[in-house]
């Protein structure tokens, strides 16, 4: 994850955001709903870096998150540790919500954009598009994800249909 990054690479791309987040947005200050997401935010980062990848972007209560494709085990313990830690992270700050993530694993482009001299890492193609379009209200993944990871890996999804999706075993089914 170079500074310098402009490549075609697979990877495993995800959304995660929070659920009630314009509801609770509306009732706070601008300054405590700054500091509160960027306290969030580098919580979660954190749990993403250690597991290998790459929290790309943040757009109020949304993360965009990279893995490199080998590390898709290690990135679906990381977003199962994101959902907790962040869940109980931001609670103990007075925001009780659920974390929902979508995650999908195919070619990508990465390079910099941006106002020149201020250019961000960032990620295009239709992996992004597809991972961000999946139905989620917990953690959900698609097949080509599922087929991805280990066997000891798969037993903590179940398959959810139609279209197909894994979701978190312990999640409801995605509205």
């Amino acid at each position: 994850w170079s500074s310098d990054v402009c490549s075609s690479d697979l990877l495993l791309v995800g959304f995660y955001d929070l659920r009630g987040y314009m509801r609770y947005a509306a009732s706070t200050e601008p300054r405590p709903l700054l500091d509160l997401m960027t306290g969030y935010f580098a919580c979660t980062g954190k749990i993403v870096a250690d597991a290998g990848g790459r929290l790309i972007k943040t757009l109020g209560d949304a993360g965009l998150v990279a893995f490199p494709a080998d590390h898709v085990d290690t990135a679906i313990q990381a977003v199962r540790a994101l959902r907790t830690t962040g869940r109980a992270w931001l609670g103990a700050r007075g925001f009780k919500t659920d974390i929902a993530v979508k995650l999908h694993i195919g070619p990508v482009a990465v390079g910099r954009v941006g106002s020149p001299g201020e250019e961000i890492v960032d990620v295009y193609g239709r992996t992004v598009n597809i991972a961000a379009s999946l139905p989620a209200t917990g953690l959900a993944v698609t097949p080509a994800v599922f087929r991805s990871l280990r066997v000891d890996s798969r037993k903590l999804l179940k398959k959810h249909t139609p279209p197909i999706t894994y979701i978190d075993a312990d999640d409801h089914r995605p509205i």
